[in-house]
């Protein structure tokens, strides 16, 4: 692994559904394993060999690389090992050339996504405007505009996790576009913008950030249509490895993606009562909650509730 640790106060988040019942923190040393690490994946989860430092309750460790699905709980060493998240991390290989990406659709996907690119075109007046933004001059109206978008979408309203509005997230986005190192896209509609996307970039990997658009607008496929053209653009710098989707599995990643790794985040909390009875309720509070999913599901009930709760219809 070659990042390093960082010290950080985590939430241990019991959760039924999208609401947070009680989530109580941990001070833990926390390490990211990004595309760039070359770490093969691991088979068997065994705590680091790093000294933890007095206080911190243990590790997290998000987007390990595993070989199979792994216990939900185990214990490990005089560690407790809890694995809340196992997933596929979605990924394009941006090695490749666009023409090469364009490729690896089928002709059906091609021609569903020239059909979206056009049906937008049409309703804008046989033009797309749209601009890519990643100077530090730029930044403040990127910021802006984003958040314009933010405001009227299902994650900021329902989810608080739209655009962060915050003084310190603009300084951020200020620092990366001094480096070079952020690209923001926004998609516009008679000069109002429509969707967003903002991209950092670390090791030469493209992060998925965030991605939002105005649910006006979600007939005409816009955060598709920005997606589209922000990946082009990006291939065409060449200046690229990955375009990291990052954790959390959608359709919108898998249709886009060239490529994926199973990852899980993973925690070793040191083994005693307290630790023991958080992770006991913790599972108590996810065995409720899949089978409320399970059920929902079984009923026909589960993607309507889904499409109600974020397009509030």
């Amino acid at each position: 692994m070659n990042q390093p640790w960082r010290v950080s106060e985590v939430p241990i988040k019991l959760q039924l559904g999208e609401k947070t019942l009680f989530a109580p923190e941990l001070r833990l040393q926390v390490r990211e394993i990004g595309l760039d690490d070359e770490t093969l994946p691991v088979a068997e989860l065994m705590p680091p060999e790093d000294p933890l430092s007095p206080g911190n309750q243990g590790f997290l460790i998000r987007s390990l690389r595993v070989a199979g699905e792994q216990p939900v709980l185990a214990r490990r060493m005089g560690y407790l090992c809890y694995v809340p998240s196992q997933h596929r991390r979605y990924y394009i290989d941006m090695r490749l050339t666009f023409e090469e990406y364009r490729n690896k659709f089928s002709s059906k996907t091609r021609s569903t996504l020239n059909r979206k690119i056009r049906k937008f075109a049409e309703h804008s007046g046989g033009e797309i405007s749209w601009k890519v933004y990643r100077y530090p001059s730029e930044m403040p109206d990127f910021f802006r505009l984003a958040r314009v978008v933010s405001k009227t979408t299902y994650q900021e309203k329902l989810l608080d996790a739209g655009l962060p509005d915050s003084d310190e997230f603009f300084r951020e986005m200020q620092q990366l576009a001094e480096q070079g190192c952020v690209r923001g896209f926004i998609l516009f509609h008679n000069d109002q913008p429509v969707s967003y996307l903002y991209c950092p970039i670390h090791n030469k990997v493209v992060i998925y950030a965030h991605l939002g658009y105005d649910p006006a607008y979600m007939d005409y496929s816009v955060g598709t249509v920005l997606q589209w053209l922000a990946l082009e653009y990006l291939f065409e710098e060449r200046a690229f490895h990955f375009f990291d989707f990052t954790e959390g599995q959608s359709e919108h990643k898998k249709l886009f993606a060239t490529h994926h790794v199973q990852c899980a985040n993973v925690f070793f909390l040191r083994s005693n009562m307290r630790n023991l009875l958080l992770l006991g309720s913790q599972r108590v509070v996810d065995n409720f909650s899949k089978l409320a999913g399970d059920t929902l599901d079984q009923l026909g009930l589960k993607s309507k509730i889904k499409k109600m709760i974020r397009f509030g219809i």
